[in-house]
C-alpha cells in the first residue's frame, strides 16, 4: 500500500520569498454549492453518481508507474468537484480550488487562477518540489505574478506529496516510493491536461510548465511523452537518479538505505530525466541550475546539462545568491510566458558555448549552503 511519512519537519528555504512571492494573506472563500455548474453554463451536474463505490475502483484500477504514457494505464476522470472560489475585489485574477480524482484513495486539489478580462488565455502549470504542499497557491502576491500579462495559472503538488500524503499508509515516503512519486505525477499532469481540454476557457493550444526540483524533473518527464506542453522551464530539476540518490544531501539517511541498492535504482531508471531530455517535445526548453544546491548535486547537474538537446537554453547559477536577482518580483516567470506570445518562434540549434549562461556565486567562501527548493 502506497504511504507517506507523518509530517517531517519542513525544510528552510532560503529563496521561498522568491517563489512564495509574499507572506499568504487570508484566502477569501466562497463555498461553491456541492453541485455547481460548469463553466460552459450547462446544467448542474449530478457528482452524486460519479464516484464508484471504492471496492469497483480498486478492481478496476491499473496503473504501470514506470510508463510514461497516462494512456497505457485506466485512469479516467470519476470527480471534479469547484470547492472554493476565490473572487477578491481588487485583485486582477479569480482563483478556484478544484478536487479531481482519477485514482483511488488519492484525491488532487487544483488551484486555477485566470486573468479578469481575458477571454481564453493561454496557461502555465506550476509544480514545485517535494516537501511543498499548496500554500504558495493561496498568496495574493503568487497569484498576481503567475497572471500577469494575461496568463492562466494551475498549482498543484505531486503524488506523496502535502495533502496527497493523507490518503496513504505511514511507511514509505516520497524517496522510498520514487518510482510511484514520479510516474504517478506523470500521469496526473496528463490527466490534469485532459481536464482543463474540456473546460473551454482556457488557450489549450499555448501550454507551459514550469518545475522546480523534484517538480522540474516531472515537468521533464511529462514533456518527454505529451507534446501539448510547447515550453518547458525547470529549476535545478532532480535526476540523474544514481548520482542523486548516492549523494543528495537532502534524501533522509534512513530512506537512502533502502534506496541506494540495484534493486531500487533499476526501478527508478526507466523514469531518469538524463534518459529523457533529448526526447523532450516542448518547443522551448530552459534548465536552470543552481550549485552548491544542498538538494542536487552538482555532478548530476553537469550531466542533466550535458544530456540537454542542442535547443535548451541552460543557465548556472554558481550558488542560490547568484539566481536572486533573476528571480526576484517575478522575473523568473517571464521567459516561459515570453515562449508562449503569439508569434514565439522555437529556439533553433546553436553552440553550448552561445546557449549556456554562467553566473558566479555571491555568497563568501564558507557560506552556509542555501537550499533553494
Amino acid at each position: 500500500m502506497r504511504s507517506f511519512p507523518r509530517r517531517r519537519a519542513w525544510v528552510g528555504f532560503i529563496l521561498i520569498g522568491l517563489f512564495s512571492f509574499g507572506t499568504p494573506r487570508a484566502f477569501a472563500r466562497q463555498e461553491a454549492p456541492s453541485n455547481p455548474a460548469n463553466h460552459q453554463g450547462e446544467k448542474p451536474r449530478d457528482n452524486s453518481s460519479e464516484k464508484k463505490p471504492a471496492a469497483e475502483d480498486a478492481k478496476s484500477y491499473h496503473e504501470d508507474f514506470s510508463v510514461l504514457p497516462v494512456e497505457k494505464s485506466s485512469l479516467k476522470l470519476e470527480l471534479a468537484v469547484l470547492g472554493e472560489v476565490d473572487d477578491k475585489p481588487g485583485l486582477p485574477y479569480i482563483r478556484e480550488r478544484w478536487h479531481l480524482e482519477w485514482r483511488p484513495g488519492d484525491p488532487i486539489d487544483v488551484y486555477i487562477l485566470k486573468p479578469r478580462g481575458v477571454e481564453k488565455p493561454p496557461v502555465v502549470l506550476y509544480l514545485y518540489s517535494y516537501p511543498q504542499d499548496t500554500d504558495r497557491f493561496k498568496t495574493d502576491s503568487w497569484g498576481g505574478y503567475v497572471t500577469g500579462n494575461g496568463f492562466a495559472a494551475v498549482g498543484f503538488v505531486s503524488a506523496l506529496t502535502g495533502h496527497r500524503w493523507e490518503h496513504h499508509a505511514m511507511n514509505a515516503t516520497f524517496f522510498t516510493n520514487l518510482q510511484e512519486s514520479l510516474g504517478a505525477t506523470v500521469h496526473d499532469v496528463q490527466m490534469i491536461l485532459n481536464y482543463l481540454s474540456t473546460r473551454k476557457d482556457l488557450d489549450m493550444t499555448r501550454v507551459g510548465m514550469f518545475g522546480q526540483g523534484s517538480g522540474g524533473a516531472i515537468a521533464i518527464l511529462t514533456s518527454a511523452t505529451d507534446a501539448r506542453i510547447k515550453a518547458v522551464d525547470v529549476l535545478t530539476p532532480w535526476g540523474d537518479w544514481p548520482t542523486f540518490v548516492g549523494t543528495s544531501t537532502f534524501i533522509p539517511s534512513e530512506d537512502r538505505l533502502k534506496i541506494n541498492t540495484p534493486d531500487s535504482l533499476a526501478k527508478i531508471a526507466p523514469l531518469d530525466p538524463i534518459q529523457w531530455l533529448p526526447k523532450v517535445k516542448a518547443r522551448s526548453l530552459r534548465i536552470q541550475d543552481v550549485r552548491k544546491d544542498g538538494h542536487m548535486p552538482d555532478a548530476a547537474q553537469e550531466h542533466l546539462e550535458a544530456a540537454a538537446p542542442d535547443t535548451a537554453e541552460i543557465n548556472q547559477y554558481g550558488d542560490s545568491a547568484a539566481l536572486f536577482p533573476a528571480a526576484a518580483n517575478g522575473r523568473l516567470l517571464e521567459w516561459i510566458k515570453a515562449q508562449l506570445q503569439p508569434g514565439a518562434k522555437p529556439p533553433a540549434a546553436i553552440e553550448k558555448s552561445q546557449r549556456i549562461h554562467y553566473f558566479p556565486p555571491k555568497m563568501p567562501a564558507g557560506s552556509p549552503i542555501g537550499e533553494h527548493q
